[in-house]
């Protein structure tokens, strides 16, 4: 089924699709990791990811409005991690049906299957002296127009709930030294670690990130460029490739800053792991370490990996 995430976003069709992150076989494994969604990174999908399950609810509101919208007409995976955040009881604040009916609006069809006056044609075939260059050229550019649309949509959803979203959220990152960037469930537990490094004196600081397609890497550069070290925490592999997902992504928006900000990254959680607040502080700590010095000894690190 894979290709008909390919499919839906060339159609330009605004989906919306619950993704509860699970690992991928083999061995058997039902639990969580980010290796399903990351596998999907390049389909031409939004993917907005969530801490809890109260953002999995406001951000499955928010998701009509954004893929329906006529800037971006594009399908939207919302990924929250499976069993901690799917499986999990939470305290979840819920919008009057009604309310919600009003915010998300009425969707307007751009064509109709069922117009014989002026009929449409759904899926061609699209040969070597066709357009697919300049279609997916289009999709791209879509893509990189939703950016405004989901921080627009998000800071709007403030009038209807009292919480906002953006594309990531920083947290106590202004001052910060050394900073990890992480996205998912696993915030939370990172969230605690900076208030007990803050406690110690250490300045650390933490950016959850939320919109991994389209990736914010201007907005990124510009909330990392004064840290000294930066720390990028996967829930995937990419195997044969110079690190994980998220930090090939975080790294190359902070490679043209002025001062070179060391990036390194952090595996951990594969196959449902926990991940634990002792193993995010090892990781501020390395970090630390190559805040003083400027000295990155290893760039791929492994979290909880057994000997």
């Amino acid at each position: 089924m894979w290709e008909v995430l390919y499919i839906a976003s060339a159609l330009r069709l605004p989906i919306v699709m619950q993704n509860i992150n699970r690992t991928l076989a083999g061995p058997i494994n039902i639990h969580c990791d980010h290796q399903d969604s990351m596998g999907a990174r390049d389909s031409g999908w939004i993917q907005l990811y969530c801490e809890n399950a109260q953002e999995a609810y406001d951000t499955t509101i928010q998701a009509i409005r954004i893929a329906e919208d006529s800037r971006v007409r594009l399908p939207v995976m919302i990924c929250y991690d499976g069993f901690i955040i799917s499986h999990s009881i939470d305290r979840v604040e819920m919008i009057d049906d009604d309310k919600v009916k009003e915010y998300v609006g009425e969707f307007k069809a751009t064509t109709s299957f069922l117009d014989p006056e002026n009929p449409v044609t759904i899926g061609p075939f699209d040969g070597l002296h066709g357009q697919f260059f300049e279609f997916r050229r289009a999709q791209e550019m879509a893509t990189l127009d939703s950016l405004p649309v989901i921080a627009e949509v998000g800071q709007n959803f403030k009038a209807l709930s009292g919480r906002e979203y953006g594309l990531f959220k920083s947290y106590r990152l202004d001052d910060a030294e050394i900073a990890i960037v992480v996205l998912g469930s696993t915030a939370g537990t990172a969230r605690v670690v900076v208030d007990n490094l803050r406690e110690l004196g250490v300045a650390a600081g933490l950016l959850k990130l939320r919109s991994f397609r389209p990736f914010p890497g201007e907005a990124i550069a510009e909330a990392l460029k004064g840290v000294k070290a930066v720390g990028v925490l996967d829930r995937s592999l990419a195997p044969g490739a110079v690190g994980a997902p998220v930090f090939q992504e975080v790294r190359s928006a902070l490679y043209d800053l002025k001062s070179r900000v060391p990036v390194v990254n952090y595996i951990y959680g594969l196959g449902g792991r926990d991940i634990s607040i002792v193993q995010i502080e090892r990781a501020f700590n390395e970090l630390g370490a190559i805040a003083s010095t400027g000295q990155v000894d290893q760039l791929i690190n492994y979290l909880g990996l057994r000997e």
